[in-house]
């Protein structure tokens, strides 16, 4: 298994304990466990994944949570640059 196969895994496995929440609160607490539990290194490749590969393997509210991982990184980026 590769890295981002292992990622999608890990990140579906999230998913599927969420699965019981209606949609868009199952959505803000996968993308919510993965900003508290996951090393920065590990969001940085799952959002390269989303980017690059369209974030294949990714069950659809796992895909959503990422995309919020990566709005609110790119968020967090620009309020540094503009400080």
């Amino acid at each position: 298994m590769s890295h981002d196969s292992n990622l999608v895994y890990m990140a579906n496995q999230i998913g599927k304990f969420f699965a019981r929440q209606p949609t868009d609160k199952a959505v803000d607490s996968i993308a919510d466990h993965l900003f508290k539990y996951w090393d920065p290194r590990m969001r940085k490749a799952i959002v390269a994944h989303l980017d690059e590969h369209a974030g294949a393997g990714l069950d659809p509210r796992a895909l959503a949570a990422v995309q919020k991982v990566r709005d609110r990184d790119r968020q967090k980026q620009l309020a540094a640059v503009r400080r």
